[in-house]
């Protein structure tokens, strides 16, 4: 049987399309991490509230095509974690496909905000980065923004991802919120963080208070 061009050049042109959607699909694929991870790989974290919104260029991609991001501008409450001056404006893609973030700039919710320091008061994020109404933080996880997470920096939160799991090494904490709550949001994502003892090793604490030194010092037996 004969082709046309056409025919061909339509059926590529939909190859390329559906090739293109699955892509787009699957570019946003985040691993679920502890409030303590994300707080120690980011760069910035902060409290905020978001008082505008708005699409702008970004420049150029390989092909003079221009890249699209939507700029939030903040009003900072507190900054955890970042540079020596205040977040202005937080950066995101435009879709959620390509791991864009919808924040309400009503200007009425505070939010906490942990992603990647650009230069002059900006940062960008990303779905994969620990973005949470403030409100729905529990008090524990409020406390740890302030030092607690920063102490166990030098720790390591293992995911149990099927029974049996175990450590492997002393400095690591075992989360096992997905396995045995079946949800990223459990207990030890809400109410502790591994914190580094005298002796090197981690454990996981709990409470709203700073460890006290006794829990530091104190070995497994």
């Amino acid at each position: 049987m004969p082709f046309s061009v056409n025919g061909i050049l339509s059926a590529l042109a939909l190859l390329l399309l559906l090739w293109r959607a699955e892509e787009l699909a699957e570019a946003c694929s985040c691993a679920p991490v502890h409030p303590q991870q994300a707080f120690c790989n980011a760069d910035v974290v902060i409290r905020a509230k978001v008082v505008g919104e708005r699409e702008v260029d970004s420049g150029n991609d390989v092909y003079g095509n221009p890249i699209k991001r939507i700029q939030y501008d903040v009003k900072q409450i507190k900054m955890f974690k970042g540079p020596n001056q205040d977040i202005e404006t937080v950066f995101t893609a435009p879709v959620s496909a390509v791991c864009g973030v919808t924040l309400d700039a009503a200007g009425k919710k505070e939010y906490l905000i942990s992603g990647k320091a650009e230069a002059g008061g900006r940062m960008h994020v990303t779905l994969c980065d620990y973005i949470m109404l403030w409100d729905s933080l529990s008090a524990t996880q409020k406390k740890s923004l302030s030092q607690r997470y920063q102490m166990g920096c030098d720790c390591k939160i293992v995911r149990c991802q099927s029974l049996p799991c175990e450590i492997s090494a002393p400095e690591e904490c075992l989360w096992t919120d997905l396995m045995i709550e079946k949800q990223v949001h459990g207990r030890q994502a809400n109410h502790y963080a591994c914190v580094k003892r005298a002796d090197g090793s981690c454990s996981w604490y709990r409470g709203v208070a700073p460890p006290k030194k006794e829990f530091l010092d104190t070995e497994d037996p």
